[in-house]
């Protein structure tokens, strides 16, 4: 007996899937494998149509313990036509990371970014940060150009600050500021404005408070105005001269008081690291 493809899509919610699945586990490791990604990812799919279903009001006429077993039907079977085919991509993250930890078993870890106090597994990092690098990374180059600063340490320090992307300053109305530095608009700033809460240290202290940023209209402008700061200021004189050191630059952007987190320069020399392997 052969466990076909039609039948790992029918899995999650049959209650005989599991012994299917067992059974091609033996005949087919590879397609088991993906069946079992594939019925996580339906399940889950299956568990958020049901939170917005118990999320919307629902003290209608039609609300029934009638309507709510075909309304029930109706997500078992839209989770299960998502999940098919490539699904929404959360099957092929775990397969990735599943197959490479059956070749090394000691690979399997997390990251999370720093003050983070979740973990994501590395594979989808990975994913998500070289979506990070590839889309900043011609700024970062046109900027390393005119000033001459390594474009690989101007992208680490824009994906530490931003949470490589997931954590980018918004203007009030809720678009993008491009401000991936953190840099605040002091006096001398004329254009226009973010105010957001931030974590500043004092004394090594972390504490909140409300800052005003910089806003700009695109990244290659971002990028163009951090790299002249640094260019210009002579504050981050000692930064210019670490050339391509990850490490140099990040300890002397620390130095020179970039942020006043105690731990910037380690943990900025640790994401530069990580922009170097997926760049």
């Amino acid at each position: 007996m052969t466990v076909s493809n039609n039948d790992i899509g029918n899995l999650a919610l049959d209650s005989q899937g599991l012994d299917k699945l067992r059974l091609q586990a033996k005949q087919s490791p590879e397609k088991a494998l993906q069946g079992a990604a594939q019925q996580f990812e339906q399940v889950f799919l299956n568990m958020m149509l049901k939170s917005m279903r118990e999320a919307t009001p629902q003290d209608t006429m039609f609300d029934n313990d009638q309507t709510k077993m075909f309304t029930g039907m109706l997500d078992q079977q839209l989770s299960q036509s998502m999940s098919t085919g490539h699904g929404v991509g959360l099957a092929d993250i775990m397969v990735r990371q599943l197959r490479h930890s059956s070749m090394n078993p000691d690979s399997i870890k997390t990251e999370s970014t720093p003050g983070s106090k979740s973990s994501i597994p590395s594979a989808y990092n990975e994913n998500f940060q070289q979506d990070f690098v590839k889309k900043l990374m011609p700024h970062a180059e046109q900027a390393s150009v005119e000033t001459g600063i390594p474009a690989h340490l101007m992208v680490g320090q824009a994906a530490l600050e931003s949470g490589w992307g997931r954590r980018e300053i918004k203007m009030p109305d809720g678009t993008n500021s491009h401000n991936l530095f953190g840099i605040k608009a002091g006096t001398g700033w004329n254009g226009k404005i973010a105010e957001v809460t931030t974590t500043e240290y004092h004394n090594g202290v972390a504490n909140k408070q409300i800052d005003k940023f910089r806003a700009y209209g695109s990244y290659a402008e971002a990028f163009k105005d951090y790299a002249a700061m640094l260019s210009s200021n002579p504050r981050y004189a000692d930064v210019l001269k670490q050339g391509n050191s990850s490490h140099g630059f990040a300890n002397a952007l620390q130095q020179a008081g970039y942020a006043t987190d105690p731990h910037y320069g380690e943990k900025l020399s640790k994401v530069i690291n990580s922009v170097n392997t997926l760049a």
